[in-house]
């Protein structure tokens, strides 16, 4: 039988066991834009409820289940996260009201588990975390029936949870084209191989420990001295060296032109990179030219800062209704954050590709917004379920989630609001504004891969329409060249280029003389300065 305390080590172990395999789990992405890759969302959502309840004793098996959901809801990165958030609320509602649980209540809880997650997803994926959660269920709700031991159920889910993953790229042409397996499928499975661990062996699996590989892929700068922050974005990856002996005084001394606090850690085989720099995309450009990298990490040291500033955590208060609409928006860069605020949006919340903010971030922001009404702007698909999951934790005001899946789909949405208008009126506004605006963006390929049939290698230009990798380039003009062709096929009068953190003025402004020489009279041509990481160019035409 399962008690609250054994719940508590079983998710504690699977909570390490996700977090130790992380970085593996992440190169199971097929997407080849950087993003926030599924490993490092699922760790970080199940290391919240962790951590909540690593101190508790004595509560029965469904009060444990529900702690647990809670701090799940709350911690949810990602879609992958959100997911998985929903998954343990079904399990904690089979739990409900129960001191101990067998394997026949496990069962039930998984099955209700699988139908909180799908009936959440508007268009569930076959092939997907949700495809291997839902199979090995079944399984366990068929096997209960003869035998209740609740080891025996955990290893049949883990057992009919390994048959589904195996079939996942069978499912999905993505994944077989890749030849991998769904990432959150392989992260639902490690989590549920840590609780194992406790049911079977008494034993939690200790987090922290380095992934089987060749070298150690693990550097700890967290005691390097930054004294005063000249820089903002610390940045942190691991170059695997395309020839084994290379020297890195060249990498080193470009890292030292475009920044500070320069840590290189070499050996034969890879090189440890840590910089203090306002150009993350150029450090990781470079190391580009040394070989592939692994285990990337940009932090915004500035918002840090502010946040440490307070040495324990402060309970978030909401704010007293001062007007009807409030706004909260999502995006990454001074400029794009400047752009937002002038537009009305109260609260700007810190995050983006790479930096997927939680659940909970989202939550604090809207309870500081002084308004009725709090609309948010997600800008990015995989914050949209994250965002729509902080309706269940306001109570004091309505919350509406618009869907913008890109930073000038939020930014047209906020140009249609009428603050003398009712919801329904502005609502309806904005999600036409959000339909009319056409998004295209540039970036960098973190992998090499294979991609609707295209073959990607590492560091080359993407470009993408919507969400979608349409071109892949060497070359950042031709690039830009393909995808305002291409936009501009169905018309439009204005066009919009936000430039990122990586892309100087000069060449900013160079851009935008070839995009007014392409569109000619037909549209009028904006440069902005957005500083955002990750993307070269947002372009939006309207």
């Amino acid at each position: 039988m399962i008690n609250g305390n054994l719940f508590r080590d079983m998710v504690i172990s699977g909570a390490n066991n996700i977090d130790n395999q992380k970085e593996s789990i992440n190169k199971l992405n097929v997407f080849p834009v950087p993003d926030g890759d599924t490993g490092t969302n699922m760790s970080l959502t199940i290391n919240a409820a962790a951590k909540d309840i690593a101190g508790e004793e004595g509560l029965t098996v469904g009060e444990m289940a529900d702690k647990v959901a809670f701090a799940l809801l709350r911690g949810a990165r990602g879609n992958s996260g959100v997911i998985l958030s929903l998954l343990f609320r079904g399990i904690a509602k089979g739990l409900k009201d129960k001191v101990e649980a067998d394997g026949a209540d496990l069962a039930v809880a998984f099955d209700l588990g699988v139908k909180s997650a799908y009936k959440a997803v508007m268009k569930p994926t076959e092939g997907t975390i949700l495809t291997v959660a839902r199979e090995a269920a079944e399984k366990c709700s068929q096997l209960s029936k003869e035998n209740q031991d609740a080891l025996f159920i955990m290893k049949s889910f883990l057992e009919e949870g390994e048959k589904s993953l195996d079939n996942t790229p069978n499912l999905l042409p993505a994944l077989k084209q890749a030849n991998v397996v769904d990432a959150g499928g392989k992260g639902l499975l490690s989590i549920f191989y840590g609780m194992l661990s406790v049911i079977k062996d008494g034993v939690i699996i200790e987090g922290g420990a380095a992934e089987s590989t060749e070298y150690d892929t693990e550097v700890d700068f967290s005691q390097f001295d930054t004294g005063e922050i000249n820089f903002t974005y610390c940045t942190e990856f691991i170059v695997v060296k395309n020839d084994e002996g290379t020297e890195c005084f060249e990498l080193r001394s470009f890292l030292e032109s475009i920044g500070d606090c320069v840590v290189t850690v070499d050996d034969d085989k890879i090189i440890k990179v840590h910089v203090h720099t306002n150009d993350p995309g150029k450090a990781i450009q470079k190391g580009l030219e040394f070989g592939y990298l692994i285990n990337m990490k940009i932090d915004n040291m500035k918002m840090q800062h502010e946040n440490k500033s307070k040495e324990t955590k402060e309970e978030v208060l909401d704010a007293a209704p001062e007007k009807k609409y409030g706004f909260v928006s999502i995006s990454a860069g001074e400029g794009l954050t400047n752009i937002f605020k002038d537009l009305g949006v109260d609260i700007v919340v810190e995050g983006g590709q790479t930096m997927n903010p939680s659940t909970d971030d989202i939550l604090n922001a809207v309870r500081k917004t002084p308004a009725e009404v709090v609309f948010i702007l997600p800008n990015n698909k995989n914050i949209i379920m994250a965002a729509q999951q902080t309706k269940e934790l306001v109570s004091d005001k309505e919350v509406v989630v618009i869907p913008t899946k890109t930073i000038p789909q939020g930014i047209s949405a906020l140009l249609f609001f009428n603050p003398d208008a009712d919801l329904e009126e502005n609502m309806m506004e904005m999600d036409t504004a959000v339909a009319g605006v056409r998004t295209a963006q540039i970036t960098y390929a973190a992998r090499d891969s294979v991609f609707d049939d295209m073959e990607i290698k590492e560091g080359q230009y993407l470009g993408l329409l919507e969400t979608k990798v349409s071109y892949v380039e060497n070359d950042i003009e031709e690039t830009m060249k393909k995808l305002i062709d291409t936009m501009m096929a169905d018309g439009g009068s204005i066009v919009t280029l936000y430039y990122g953190s990586d892309v100087s003025d000069e060449d900013a402004a160079k851009m935008g003389e070839m995009v007014t020489a392409l569109v000619g009279e037909d549209a009028e041509v904006t440069v902005l300065p957005g500083n955002q990481p990750v993307y070269y160019y947002i372009i939006s035409v309207e």
